[in-house]
């Protein structure tokens, strides 16, 4: 059988400092340990593959570690953390609420939060998904969360934190976890491709994160998948082949032609796109897209807020010189209101067209307008 590991299994994070995007939390639970000022009670808010899993675990590894070091992490060596490392800590109890969610459960909880630790100080209980238990589980679980034995320690997650009552929440100290920054995210899969010997372009990399939205897991879960169809070389080519994204070349050439009030071309270039199998919505999604990015390249001072390689943003910035504001703005209104009408039209193709051929048409259109 083979030994292969996922990556977002095989990289997670086993400390504080390893933890993606999420440096003031890690900051601060620290501080917490070092202070000794411990809540008895933590939830963890978030959207999915932000963490809120990975820093529970590290912090129920760390409080009960025998041999902290100076920059309050797990050692990884005393009988705690080897034990918590193979599974078979006494310690931590994890429950996921989402199939545990009846009175039932959390009573049985209830009676083991009463038993005290036999190794270490703390016993941690971890609930994810705690929004999915049952308002009878909640109410049962109120009393305990508000006054637990000294030993225990509670940390919920949850990806809707608005379906948790608010007297949970009043007995919490919370956390939100911020999405993950693009930037964050292919940093991340750079170290783990040189890790495992994979030459991978930069450009494919930002696109995994792009196409991750804010959440590390499943960029690490597309890239194995784009690892599984290239090998050992990870290209821009492979990873817009792999996950069917159209490439920001052919928009590029789009608003070139718009320029040049190139409205043949235009029409050529769309259709090429069609035979690609790309769908005509996701082409106006992501044209708006492209023009909102050269609206951010007018300004230096915005220039940062473009989540792209240094080679991308430079194209950006080029292109955005050869346009006015105006221009840019008239472009974005024309394709907002496609997008809007886009799912009633009956010709969607016919409509796509149309906004191609308006796009070429705004320059004339400014000209007249000073006569």
């Amino acid at each position: 059988m083979s030994d292969y590991i996922v990556s977002a299994r095989k990289y997670r994070p086993q400390t504080f400092d390893t933890l993606v995007g999420q440096k003031s939390i890690a900051t601060t639970l620290k501080n917490a340990i070092k202070n000794d000022q411990l809540a008895q009670a933590f939830l963890f808010c978030g959207s999915r593959g932000v963490g809120k899993t990975s820093t529970a675990r590290i912090l129920a590894k760390t409080i009960n570690c025998f041999d902290q070091t100076e920059n309050i992490e797990a050692c990884g060596k005393c009988d705690s953390c080897v034990s918590f490392d193979k599974g078979s800590s006494l310690n931590v109890y994890e429950l996921d609420a989402a199939s545990n969610n009846s009175v039932e459960d959390i009573r049985s909880l209830i009676d083991q939060v009463r038993i005290a630790p036999q190794l270490g100080s703390h016993k941690i209980y971890i609930i994810d998904e705690v929004h999915m238990l049952s308002n009878a589980a909640f109410n049962a679980f109120l009393k305990t969360l508000e006054e637990p034995p000294k030993h225990a320690i509670f940390i919920l997650a949850t990806t809707e934190k608005h379906k948790i009552i608010p007297t949970i929440l009043s007995r919490c100290q919370i956390f939100d976890f911020n999405r993950i920054k693009i930037n964050d995210i292919a940093d991340h899969l750079s170290a783990i491709a040189v890790k495992e010997g994979i030459n991978a372009e930069s450009e494919g990399l930002y696109l995994i994160a792009q196409k991750a939205d804010g959440a590390l897991r499943d960029a690490l879960s597309i890239f194995d998948q784009i690892v599984s169809f290239a090998g050992n070389t990870l290209t821009y080519k492979s990873v817009i082949e792999n996950l069917n994204v159209l490439d920001y070349d052919y928009y590029f050439r789009l608003v070139d032609y718009a320029m040049k009030e190139d409205i043949p071309s235009s029409l050529l270039l769309y259709h090429e796109i069609m035979d690609h199998g790309f769908d005509g919505h996701q082409f106006i999604v992501g044209l708006s897209e492209h023009y909102r990015n050269l609206l951010i390249c007018k300004d230096p001072k915005t220039v940062s807020l473009l989540e792209v390689t240094e080679s991308v943003q430079n194209k950006y910035v080029e292109q955005s010189g050869k346009l006015d504001v105006q221009h840019i703005l008239r472009a974005l209104g024309v394709l907002s209101k496609t997008d809007t009408d886009y799912k009633s039209a009956k010709n969607s193709r016919l409509l796509v067209e149309l906004v191609l051929m308006q796009l070429c048409s705004i320059k004339s259109e400014f000209e007249k307008k000073k006569i």
